[in-house]
């Protein structure tokens, strides 16, 4: 059992949660302060937590059954749980279901709203494992999909949405868009020999990189809209500030013909930058308000 879990959570890449989850954590305190003045509840982000485990491992593991035979060829992901033998197509959706069933039961624990827009959590979380066979926009569909989170924590928390948390969903969107076609890059020439879609196979790495350098610079600004939009303060402003810098330094280190810095950019760096943002914010509310 043990050497199972283990298996299910190398195979979903579950410390990547840290992507995403602080912004989770950030869409629901700003959603309470900005709509009633006051920090969610425990229970709140329990549920929030416990949500967002369910989405993204559910998601996860159905990019994994529906790239199986892919990831089986390419030899970056070659030793994968399912083209590698160590867990059966079976088991893995058993694990899809079980992860679906923590997440509608959570989102049912918060409000009539979270339930309500199930639907199209569900099809996103599903239909983006299938966008690199058919258009190279594939790392904006994974964005706009991980980007739900700081969304579906302010709904969490609200129950209503507001422009504030549209400004959010859209900083996070096109932040995580970005840095996929970074990690993108590492595939182009396999990509481009089995028919795959992806903006560097479209576009080539050195195209690649200045896309996703305007995708970082629409975060930068979506950051700013939210400044005005959710009454924050010098806090704030200061952990943009760290942000962006980290933003530069993941460009810096991912060059055309140099790629081999590039799990550093994308791992270090991104789950550093989402901790920052979200406790710089978490700081403003404390402090300020």
């Amino acid at each position: 059992m043990l050497r199972k879990s283990k298996i299910f959570l190398e195979m979903i890449k579950f410390e990547h949660t840290l992507f995403a989850l602080p912004f989770a954590f950030m869409g629901a305190v700003l959603g309470a302060v900005v709509t009633t003045d006051m920090l969610p509840t425990w229970q709140q982000i329990l549920w929030v937590t416990l949500a967002m485990i369910g989405a993204r491992s559910a998601a996860m593991g159905l990019n994994r059954v529906v790239d199986a035979a892919i990831d089986g060829k390419n030899p970056r992901t070659a030793m994968r749980a399912i083209p590698a033998g160590f867990l059966s197509k079976k088991e893995v959706l058993v694990f899809i279901v079980a992860s679906f069933v923590l997440l509608f039961y959570a989102a049912s624990q918060l409000n009539p709203l979270c339930v309500r827009l199930l639907p199209i959590a569900v099809f996103l979380l599903t239909f983006y494992s299938y966008t690199k066979r058919f258009t190279w926009l594939c790392h904006v569909v994974l964005g706009l999909t991980i980007g739900l989170a700081p969304l579906g924590g302010w709904i969490a928390v609200t129950g209503a949405f507001d422009i504030a948390a549209l400004a959010l969903y859209a900083a996070v969107a096109f932040w995580i868009a970005g840095f996929d076609i970074l990690y993108a890059c590492q595939d182009v020439e396999f990509d481009r020999s089995q028919g795959l879609h992806s903006i560097p196979s479209k576009f080539g790495v050195r195209g690649a990189l200045a896309i996703a350098k305007a995708f970082h610079i629409v975060t930068a600004a979506a950051f700013i809209a939210l400044w005005g939009l959710a009454d924050l303060q010098w806090w704030y402003a200061a952990g943009l500030a760290v942000a962006y810098v980290i933003l530069f330094y993941e460009h810096m280190l991912v060059k055309p013909n140099d790629l081999s810095k590039l799990n550093t950019a994308f791992f270090t760096m991104n789950g550093i930058l989402s901790i920052v943002v979200f406790t710089f914010t978490l700081v403003d509310v404390l402090v300020v308000r």
